[in-house]
């Protein structure tokens, strides 16, 4: 499994940012997926993340602001964040976790929160 993640950028406070992460492979539909985020000097940690069988869950810091969805025909998964603060500034990294409990990594898109 490949993971390509993309949609990072600099984008002002209060801005949109879109996320995508597109990977390869069978199975895609039967996934737990999960975007993460790691701030310099910071270990990573869980932004948000979409199981299989219907239920997400955000980290509180991003709860309303940020939406996780998925399209399983496209093997895509997606991160829509809104009402970006400073402190949302970090590389994002999206991960797949297979019904065979296999992790895989996207490389990670850096996203930049500034005036």
């Amino acid at each position: 499994v490949q993971l390509q993640a993309s949609g990072g950028g600099l984008v002002q406070p209060g801005g949109s940012l879109r996320l995508s992460c597109a990977g390869s492979g069978s199975g895609f539909g039967l996934s737990t997926l999960g975007w993460y985020r790691q701030a310099p000097g910071k270990q990573r940690e869980l932004v948000a993340v979409s199981t299989w069988f219907g239920p997400t869950k955000y980290v509180d810091s991003v709860l309303g602001r940020f939406t996780i969805s998925r399209d399983n025909a496209k093997n895509t998964v997606y991160l829509q964040m809104n009402s970006l603060k400073p402190e949302d500034t970090a590389v994002y990294y999206c991960k797949i976790t297979t019904p065979g409990d296999r992790e895989y990594w996207g490389q990670g898109t850096q996203v930049t929160v500034s005036s």
